[in-house]
């Protein structure tokens, strides 16, 4: 799409209203109609958010199960031995973070429509198969399967959702989406406790927790090809209006160009940028602390004494929290449209109650041990919706986008490989390997995040002072910038 083309179909889906052009230092804003863009915003936020937030919370719930079945005595029934638990969760990591980038590239080629369903009633049908497992060999033959497709479910979803939001509004959906993986660490506690109630001699309490929970995932997989739109221009809940609406908003604030077919060369074009490599570094430590958090909560509780029982249904709150607060981090980030420091303030809290973890007998002091359970859970979970937000924000592809998320969610998942190898039977009850190795992690990427967020405002005036006019990214219109980061008006959104 050359300029004049763009031009055309600016004119062509600007809402002609005086009160509703913006003009910004000599810039002229897309007009876009302010009624249907609301109607359309909370449809997609009724029929479409809600949705894939269900469908992830099946995703974590497959994923990290895997604790609770151990808590029921699944090692022991499958005779584990030494750090066999420790290793199918690192294993596990290995072709969950491999196949990010190729399956978000078929995402990008077939749609969203088409592949989020497919890999959700794969991987349901696998996580329900565990309960037949007899054996380490079989349960991790299965568990290798099993992230063979839920690799690529998280990035295909946070790039489908890039061409639904604007860039002002996508934080906070990708952490209600992505908060449904803390609701689903809280429910799949309570889900463990009610299950193993069951007093069945020929079933253990864990089969039935792979059971049912996978059952669930092989059904609302079914009903997501029937539920998820390609793109706005296909939605079954949008009218006319709406539609010509999400078109004219996306070339305002998210893309360059609208409907565009995958491109080899283009999805790889931001690659050989300077910050790319950062945003590598960011993106592979960011995550350790998420992985500690999450698979091994139940753990780290039951290092307190609890029984069982208590263990899981301690595990709840932590997490509950944690929601809350990614909920309220994500908006306060979209709102003031600033990622940088939100981002590292919620490293700084995770980092807090890791070390007070590593630093205390925490069988001795159980309240100051749970409490920083609280704060690991508060802040390990924010940067996966803030980190993914923010390149995406400053990527105006879709085959791009695509490419970028998935490399950078495949970095993120192979880092988890760093906590499932630290975390062995050796070093309980204290686990301080695990614990020094995230807190090492999280120190690396407030660094980077900082030196990301600083170039990027750096560029930013540069840029102000060599045009003599002060822009923010919000307003220029993202059709107008077809050179990306080499347009005489482009921002980053920092």
């Amino acid at each position: 799409m050359n300029n004049d083309t763009a031009n055309t179909d600016r004119k062509s889906l600007s809402v002609h209203h005086e009160d509703e052009k913006e003009p910004v230092h000599g810039l002229t804003l897309l007009a876009v109609d302010r009624e249907a863009e609301k109607a359309l915003v909370r449809k997609l936020d009724l029929y479409l958010l809600p949705y894939l937030s269900l469908m992830y919370f099946f995703n974590s719930v497959d994923r990290s199960n895997l604790g609770n079945a151990k808590t029921d005595g699944m090692d022991t029934d499958l005779h584990f031995t030494g750090n066999d638990y420790s290793l199918l969760i690192l294993l596990f990591y290995v072709p969950f973070g491999l196949l990010d980038l190729p399956l978000n590239l078929l995402t990008k080629r077939f749609s969203g429509r088409v592949m989020l369903p497919t890999l959700m009633v794969t991987w349901g049908c696998l996580a329900l198969v565990q309960c037949a497992a007899k054996s380490f060999a079989a349960m991790l033959a299965i568990r290798l399967l099993l992230a063979c497709f839920e690799a690529g479910f998280y990035c295909g979803v946070v790039f489908y959702m890039t061409l639904f939001y604007t860039r002002g509004e996508l934080g906070f959906r990708v952490a209600i989406f992505f908060g449904s993986a803390l609701l689903a660490a809280a429910f799949s506690g309570l889900i463990s406790y009610g299950v193993f109630q069951i007093n069945d001699p020929a079933v253990y309490g864990w089969q039935w927790l792979f059971i049912i929970e996978g059952g669930f995932t092989v059904l609302f997989g079914a009903m997501a090809y029937f539920w998820l739109p390609a793109r706005p221009g296909t939605a079954w809940f949008l009218d006319a209006r709406e539609k010509a609406a999400a078109k004219a908003r996306t070339l305002r604030d998210a893309s360059r160009q609208l409907d565009t077919t995958f491109s080899v060369k283009a999805a790889f074009a931001t690659w050989r940028t300077r910050q790319f490599a950062l945003w590598a570094v960011i993106c592979f430590t960011y995550p350790v602390a998420f992985a500690t958090t999450s698979n091994f909560l139940p753990q780290i509780v039951a290092r307190l004494g609890f029984s069982t029982v208590k263990t899981n249904l301690w595990t709840v709150a932590p997490n509950c929290v944690g929601f809350v607060v990614l909920l309220c981090v994500a908006k306060s980030s979209d709102y003031f449209r600033e990622r940088t420091f939100h981002i590292i303030g919620s490293l700084t809290l995770s980092l807090v109650g890791m070390v007070v973890l590593a630093s205390i007998d925490v069988l001795r002091f159980k309240g100051v041990a749970y409490f920083a359970c609280f704060l690991m859970a508060s802040g390990a979970y924010i940067p996966s919706a803030l980190v993914h937000s923010w390149h995406n924000n400053n990527d105006l592809d879709e085959s791009s986008r695509a490419a970028r998320t998935g490399f950078l969610v495949g970095m993120g998942n192979l880092g988890g490989v760093i906590s499932g190898a630290t975390f062995r039977t050796q070093y309980a009850p204290s686990y301080w390997p695990t614990l020094a190795a995230t807190c090492a992690c999280n120190a690396v990427c407030i660094v980077a995040v900082f030196g990301m967020g600083t170039w990027m405002r750096g560029q930013n005036a540069k840029r102000n002072k060599e045009q003599g006019r002060v822009l923010r990214a919000e307003q220029v219109d993202t059709d107008t910038l077809q050179d990306g980061e080499k347009s005489l008006d482009w921002r980053y959104f920092v």
